[in-house]
């Protein structure tokens, strides 16, 4: 299993470039960072200086979309990084949550969707592709590499990513959910022709290590809301009847607004409608075996990828017991002899 570390890039920059570090230090593979541009500093700008500082971790969104941001020009900034770093990124990408809707704007379609998914990938791979009636390509760009991984909770979306993406991003780390999430996306791979086991699956949720239940919960609660977003829209899609399974969608009833000024930060307001048993279920918190207890689990369920967000007040003990502790347990096994 792969292990990725989350971060908002709040000011100053260079402690968002430095918590990349010591995640690289701790035996992180990833470092992923929120993209929205009103909420937080230029993620893309924060990416040069974190690969400029760092040697061996791939660095992306998490996640953009295809609404705020022209496709050519994200596609153009991840063969540039590629060019000057070595092919050392990845593109998280979803139909647009609070980047879109601090603007007044909505989520895109599916299709847009993935109609951006293959334009980015293409263009990113140093390929030519169909677009706006012409045959476009980057002169400039020769051997970039990019993976596009996609976000989705709801059933057409689940099935999207199965048919086109290189990774699944699913934020929540309750195995019970995951197994019947990564469980659609691979039909829909095997549906598509395609090998369901070439597909990464990245399970993301709030990694807090300590004992201290009921502080780590009124840290991590902001996720619950967060995810409430996302599972708001699926209900109003879909009813709350089969689409979704009921331990995703019950915990909504309370739910009576957000403040996206206070998206995705310890403390937020308007998530007290998230229960206890909610945070304990989608986060990863407690001692550092209770966190490789349920890695195993996900692991288990074809998880290749934890990405931990740090969005609480324990950040770099935090990293140091995962990399001292959790992530060696998760690692295969090698023998120096046999």
């Amino acid at each position: 299993m792969d292990f990725g570390a989350v971060l908002q890039i709040d000011p100053p920059a260079q402690r968002t470039v430095a918590l990349a570090k010591k995640a690289e230090e701790h035996g992180f593979d990833y470092v992923w960072t929120f993209d929205s541009h009103l909420l937080w500093l230029e993620p893309y700008v924060v990416h040069s200086q974190i690969l400029a500082e760092t040697r061996k971790v791939k660095v992306g969104p998490f996640v953009t979309n295809p609404a705020t941001r022209d496709w050519t020009v994200t596609a153009s900034i991840f063969a540039t990084l590629n060019e000057m770093y070595g092919n050392r990124t990845v593109c998280g990408i979803g139909r647009g949550d609070s980047a879109v809707r601090t603007l007044n704007g909505k989520p895109t379609t599916l299709a847009t969707l993935r109609e951006s998914v293959h334009v980015i990938r293409e263009l990113g791979n140093s390929r030519a592709v169909e677009h706006n009636g012409s045959t476009i390509r980057f002169p400039w760009s020769h051997g970039s590499e990019l993976e596009v991984w996609v976000a989705a909770y709801g059933p057409r979306a689940l099935a999207l990513t199965g048919e086109v993406a290189d990774g699944f991003i699913l934020q929540l780390a309750d195995p019970d959910i995951a197994a019947w999430m990564i469980g659609a996306v691979k039909e829909a791979a095997e549906r598509a022709g395609r090998d369901p086991e070439s597909l990464q699956f990245c399970v993301a949720a709030p990694m807090y290590v300590g004992e201290d239940w009921e502080h780590m919960r009124e840290q991590c609660r902001w996720f619950g809301g967060m995810v409430g977003n996302h599972i708001a829209d699926i209900v109003e899609r879909y009813g709350t009847d089969g689409a979704v399974p009921q331990a995703l969608t019950d915990y909504i009833a309370g739910r009576t607004g957000y403040d996206y000024n206070e998206h995705g930060r310890a403390g937020n307001s308007h998530t007290s409608f998230v229960p206890d048993e909610i945070v304990d279920r989608f986060c990863l918190l407690g001692t550092a075996e209770q966190h490789i207890e349920k890695l195993e689990r996900l692991k288990e369920l074809g998880v290749t990828q934890f990405a931990g967000y740090l969005q609480h007040d324990n950040k770099e003990e935090t990293l140091r017991v995962y990399g001292e502790r959790v992530i060696p347990a998760l690692r295969d096994t090698v023998l120096a002899t046999s």
